[in-house]
């Protein structure tokens, strides 16, 4: 958006959209400073930044915007509801019947969508449960953080961490009916947002004491400056499939004959592949920590205390998601039929399953790209933190990559909404600027 974006929020219903995205956002952040009642909070975010620090956890503690570390009653935050989302897709696609009942449209996605809120409940169960049991323990270290220890502090703890995490997945829903962009990734996004304070506090602390120098803050930054643009530059790519309209000849009037192109984006996943790969290791890693058994205990060390076994699964889920929720949401067999009943077709492709083919062929190697680009992104920047580079980068590949992608799609959908309230002389007049792409 260009000079005259501050004509943006004297649209009606655009600021009212706006303004009800940011309250929602603000009263999601004044409940992560609400404590789980019986405890003692100070305490309980000592015990977490010397128990907690370097773990998956902190994956857990960074999507909740710090709501863990203070054991809030939003501590599991919206990833119960995406763990369940993930589990109900999955589901999806092996049993026909729930597929069949996705394809009823509006009403079979509700149903789809309510078992999803049921399976949040549970998970919500387990895991606030668990959280009850290391609340009571103090976190490993045998501090006392609890008043008073029993059934009534864990059935407590349960209801107020279901009742918070369900509360956010509520929030998120407003936001996406009633204000701008995904409610639920700009409530994620927001959460970590909130940490680069702290981020660049810390920066200006080392430099204080001489442990980091003004030339390694200039290498963070180019390196912060470097991966965000490039992130920018693959989200803003496509591939365009030509199409072409035949002239059809209605009276006196030729219709058609114009050629057009089917755009199909280079990470077509978007944020949801590291969203659902940090959800879904997040909840076998609850578990295993309370978990005695000797083998279970090695295989947790294995995966989440070694770090480059950790990537190699966490990389290993992104790929998989991206292709999984790639094939969610693009059907190559209805794109060529939809394309043949419009009376479209792909220069020196037959219409029909030839065409579905060529899309399919198309659409996995973009796929493909997509899915390295994002594990490279969520990848790299844990190996920047280690030998022999030792850059203390704050900023976590995943954390940039949802925050940049999220950001593009908020501009899109105000761009998309001014378009559709038939602002497209403001547009034309310069009052903003379209999404900049580029052909791969």
């Amino acid at each position: 958006m260009n000079r005259n974006a501050s004509a943006i929020p004297r649209i009606p219903e655009l600021n009212k959209r706006l303004l009800f995205t940011a309250v929602v956002l603000i009263i999601y952040r004044f409940g992560v400073f609400v404590p789980i009642p019986g405890i003692d909070p100070e305490q309980i975010l000592r015990l977490f930044q010397q128990t907690a620090s370097g773990t998956i956890f902190d994956i857990l503690n960074l999507f909740s915007g710090g709501a863990l570390e203070r054991a809030s009653v939003f501590a599991l935050g919206v990833m119960p509801y995406i763990t369940s989302s993930i589990i109900m897709s999955l589901l999806v696609k092996a049993f026909p019947t729930l597929e069949a009942m996705q394809k009823e449209g509006e009403a079979g996605r509700r149903k789809i969508n309510q078992y999803s809120r049921y399976g949040t409940v549970l998970i919500c169960v387990v895991q606030g449960f668990m959280l009850a049991i290391t609340l009571e323990g103090g976190l490993g270290q045998g501090a006392t953080v609890v008043q008073e220890t029993g059934w009534t502090f864990r059935i407590m703890t349960v209801l107020t961490l279901t009742a918070g995490s369900l509360f956010v997945m509520w929030l998120g829903e407003q936001i996406t009916e009633r204000g701008i962009g995904n409610g639920i990734s700009l409530i994620i996004a927001g959460s970590i947002l909130v940490s680069i304070p702290g981020a660049l506090w810390d920066i200006v602390r080392l430099i204080g004491t001489g442990e980091l120098t003004v030339f390694g803050v200039v290498l963070i930054f180019a390196l912060l400056i470097a991966i965000v643009a490039f992130i920018v530059f693959v989200e803003r790519s496509y591939r365009k499939i030509p199409v072409q309209y035949p002239r059809r000849v209605v009276g006196r009037k030729v219709y058609g004959g114009q050629s057009s192109h089917l755009p199909l984006k280079t990470n077509t996943a978007g944020v949801i592949p590291p969203i659902f790969a940090s959800s879904l290791l997040i909840f076998p890693a609850t578990i295993l920590t309370f978990v005695t058994v000797p083998f279970l205990r090695d295989l947790s060390d294995l995966l989440f205390e070694n770090m480059i076994m950790y990537n190699i699964l966490f990389a290993s889920l992104i790929i998989f998601f991206a292709y999984f929720y790639t094939a969610v949401i693009y059907n190559p067999d209805d794109l060529a039929d939809n394309l043949r009943k419009n009376g479209g077709f792909v220069p020196g492709i037959r219409p029909g399953k030839k065409t579905a083919e060529y899309i399919d062929k198309i659409l996995g190697r973009i796929t493909f790209i997509g899915a390295i680009y994002v594990a490279f992104v969520c990848v790299i920047p844990t190996f920047l933190q280690r030998e022999p580079f030792n850059l203390p980068f704050y900023f976590g590949g995943t954390s940039l990559l949802i925050v940049v992608g999220v950001t593009l799609d908020f501009v899109q959908q105000i761009e998309s909404f001014l378009i559709t309230h038939s602002y497209e002389g403001f547009v034309k007049k310069g009052g903003m600027k379209g999404p900049r792409r580029y052909n791969v």
